[in-house]
């Protein structure tokens, strides 16, 4: 099974780490102009509402009359606002926070005393969640437009870190990680719906997959191992380090490919891991 942690800008027959982006920007333009789209299928159609996704995928029906219409866009694997365990007046910041769903929920928890951060590549989703700002009458929330790969946020400013289905799309998933770990609070935790590989297609399929823009803008091509991902995480300064599959949560992956069943080979994950609350002395430190 092969380990691949970056994007390599080469001529291997991958796509290079611009052309991954591109490939992810163009596809979240999309969705953001239409509601009833969803990130995580080839040809952005579930056969779902957004609201049957998001049952599927872990929240509740309170999440979803508690939030205003036009957030939830169906774009994710699972419900990292309810593995966080956010607390009055924490500072919480969602990487890849497209509509501001999970944004809005968090906002709730952490309180008027608390904010929420959402960071965004993608100019109409991040005027959209914006728009959606109003509507939920979240004066605690804003969106910002970046990568999170680069987060246009400050050094330990933020005590939580969402994501949900969104740092499997990025090229330089050790760079996410470490990007987090500079903006998260000594103490400070990540909470992570996310898709991981559990195996390799036949036939070199995976490779395949990896290739294609639509796939690895989909959710699909971009994941990586446990192991891959545990190490990422190491790597970057985390502790307490948990990656849980959820083989008996991800009915929906099957929907994702046409001629191959993904959940023979992809499922959802929690990825839990915590910044430690003091430093070693010599590790290096980073600025933005």
């Amino acid at each position: 099974m092969t380990d691949d942690t970056t994007t390599p800008d080469s001529d291997d027959g991958m796509l290079t780490a611009a052309e991954q982006h591109a490939a992810v920007r163009e596809r979240y333009s999309r969705i953001a102009a239409d509601a009833d789209s969803s990130c995580c299928s080839s040809t952005d159609v579930c056969g779902e509402t957004a609201a049957d996704g998001a049952t599927d995928r872990g929240y509740t029906e309170a999440d979803l009359d508690t939030v205003a219409e036009g957030a939830n866009l169906n774009l994710g694997c699972g419900n990292p606002t309810a593995i966080a365990t956010l607390e009055s007046g924490e500072t919480v910041l969602d990487l890849g926070s497209g509509g501001g769903f999970d944004c809005f929920l968090a906002a709730q928890e952490v309180g008027e005393s608390g904010r929420v951060i959402g960071v965004d590549m993608t100019a109409e989703m991040v005027a959209k969640a914006r728009e959606n700002v109003a509507k939920n009458d979240a004066s605690n929330v804003e969106f910002r437009l970046g990568e999170i790969e680069h987060l246009p946020v400050a050094d330990a400013s933020v005590d939580v870190i969402l994501s949900n289905c969104v740092i499997n799309l990025s090229p330089d998933k050790p760079q996410v990680f470490r990007e987090a770990h500079r903006v998260l609070r000594p103490g400070g935790r990540l909470a992570v719906s996310d898709v991981v590989r559990t195996a390799d297609p036949p036939d070199d399929r995976f490779e395949a997959l990896r290739a294609d823009p639509t796939s690895v803008s989909a959710c699909i091509g971009g994941a990586a191992t446990v192991s891959a991902l545990e190490a990422m995480l190491t790597d970057a300064g985390f502790v307490d380090v948990s990656i849980t599959p959820k083989t008996d949560d991800s009915e929906f992956i099957r929907e994702w490919d046409d001629e191959l069943d993904l959940s023979d080979y992809v499922t959802a994950a929690r990825i839990e891991a915590e910044k430690p609350a003091s430093e070693p002395s010599n590790r290096p430190k980073t600025t933005e």
